[in-house]
């Protein structure tokens, strides 16, 4: 048994055994792990990700049979594919500051930060108690320098501001009215799309020439009434690129996910380089991927950073 598997055997034994939600028990599992390190015998030298890939194993199997079954963790594939971009956009500095407003069980920050190349530290912002406790104790196990906040994103944040953001963003309408009044995006008539105020509250909180990088409906900018987040992005002029995800990896494409790319600009006078916008292909097609990679590090190249 690999690392992986064995982590994943102790959750489900765990969880199997106890009474109550399957998810609870992952919990109760990961704080029972912090307090005995020895509880689970691992091959050295463990790598971080063989712990990470364990527990999400176990996630998905619990997030199935729970309160929290609305939840989606974002693939790691696309975790990989954003923590790629991070790399080629994010030079290196004394310590990268990352903000994931709808963490989750924080299964994209996580792979994302397990990949980044420098030093980093990360603000993690969840509404749901349940899911910001198991992302606090899975942090706590990967030893990633993460603070959680219990709240609604929407409103402001304790935090100072990042360098890169990186985020699933949940799609929807968001119901609080008088909060949505404080953006830009708020709707004209009837409540505003929640994924468009959690762009707006990001690229407040990124310093200039700092990053977004956000999973978005891949219509995001061309479906009826995309004229309100086109004129946002073009106006502050954040956009940078949109990269279309497989087909492969959304069984229904109405739900179809683009990675969409925003830069706070660095100075006042900024000139908006050249867009970039990729359909990355499938994964499995290693000629078409090295493709890709060299289509980025040009552009990377051509506009900097």
């Amino acid at each position: 048994m690999n690392n992986m598997e064995k982590v994943f055997t102790y959750y489900d034994n765990y969880a199997q055994s106890a009474d109550g939600l399957y998810v609870d028990a992952i919990l109760e599992a990961s704080e029972k792990w912090l307090d005995q390190p020895s509880l689970v015998e691992l091959e050295e030298p463990v790598q971080p990700e063989e712990i990470r890939k364990g527990i999400q194993l176990a996630l998905l199997k619990g997030l199935k049979q729970s309160a929290q079954a609305h939840h989606q963790m974002t693939p790691d594939s696309i975790g990989y594919l954003i923590g790629y971009l991070v790399n080629k956009l994010v030079g290196s500095k004394e310590t990268t500051t990352f903000l994931d407003p709808a963490v989750g069980t924080g299964n994209l920050l996580f792979t994302v930060l397990n990949q980044f190349k420098g030093e980093a530290t990360a603000s993690a912002v969840e509404i749901d108690d349940v899911l910001v406790q198991i992302a606090a104790a899975t942090a706590n196990l990967l030893e990633l320098p993460v603070s959680f906040y219990l709240q609604d994103a929407l409103r402001p944040l304790p935090i100072d501001l990042v360098d890169t953001v990186v985020s699933d963003l949940p799609v929807g309408y968001y119901p609080d009215d008088e909060v949505a009044m404080d953006y830009e995006l708020m709707s004209k008539e009837g409540h505003a799309f929640s994924h468009y105020l959690y762009i707006e509250q990001s690229m407040r909180y990124v310093k200039p020439g700092g990053y977004g990088l956000f999973v978005v409906p891949s219509r995001l900018l061309t479906a009826d009434g995309a004229e309100p987040i086109l004129t946002y992005v073009k106006e502050h002029r954040l956009l940078r690129g949109l990269f279309e995800l497989p087909n492969s990896l959304f069984a229904d494409q109405r739900f179809a996910k683009s990675i969409l790319l925003l830069q706070q600009p660095p100075t006042e006078h900024f000139v908006l380089p050249d867009v970039i916008l990729a359909k990355i292909p499938e994964l499995g097609n290693a000629v078409a991927m090295q493709s890709f990679f060299d289509k980025v590090s040009e552009w990377v190249t051509n506009t900097g950073k």
